[in-house]
């Protein structure tokens, strides 16, 4: 059986979007000015005007190759896609990768796979009662660093992840080869 990476999901609630970009940007500083080694992966999400949730912003790190990484895609993006599936069509992801869904749903699909389910619906249930919110997910050795700078958040949650990057890569490759036809 493969060793699996352990990381931890942070899902933190906002009242608005300023508020969610200021985390997001501790979070960044964290990693370039500690010159952390560990990868991380945030997105940050909001409402519109009728309840619906969509990608405002994210980040992959540059640091991990791989078909999934080259199209702009993370961890991050993969769970706001698994809590909320419309979120890949109100935020233009469809569209700009290579093989549309597949490697959306080959990612997606991963987080799902490796978290708890109760932990997965706990995450979206968090995210839902705010306006704006913010998933960060994290090498689980840095993991405190990181909840510390997410400091102005109403509520915050963290949820741990397993996974493992050559699968994640085998199966992103191969829904864009179905995908291709």
């Amino acid at each position: 059986m493969a060793d699996y990476d352990t990381f931890m999901v942070f899902g933190a609630v906002y009242a608005d979007l300023a508020t969610a970009e200021s985390d997001y940007e501790a979070v960044k500083s964290l990693y370039y000015d500690w010159n952390l080694i560990d990868n991380f992966d945030a997105a940050i999400v909001a409402k519109n005007d009728d309840g619906k949730v969509k990608i405002v912003k994210k980040h992959e790190q540059p640091t991990r190759k791989g078909a999934w990484r080259g199209a702009g895609l993370g961890l991050a993006t993969g769970a706001v896609i698994a809590l909320f599936p419309a979120a890949a069509i109100g935020s233009g992801l469809l569209a700009a990768t290579t093989g549309g869904g597949a490697a959306l749903g080959a990612i997606a699909g991963h987080v799902t796979k490796g978290m708890n389910r109760s932990d997965l619906k706990d995450l979206g249930e968090q995210l839902d009662a705010g306006e704006s919110g913010l998933v960060v997910i994290a090498a689980a050795d840095v993991s405190a660093k990181v909840a510390a700078v997410i400091e102005n958040a109403q509520e915050i949650v963290s949820k741990e992840l397993q996974a493992l990057e050559a699968e994640l890569e085998k199966d992103v490759k191969e829904a864009e080869d179905d995908a291709a036809g």
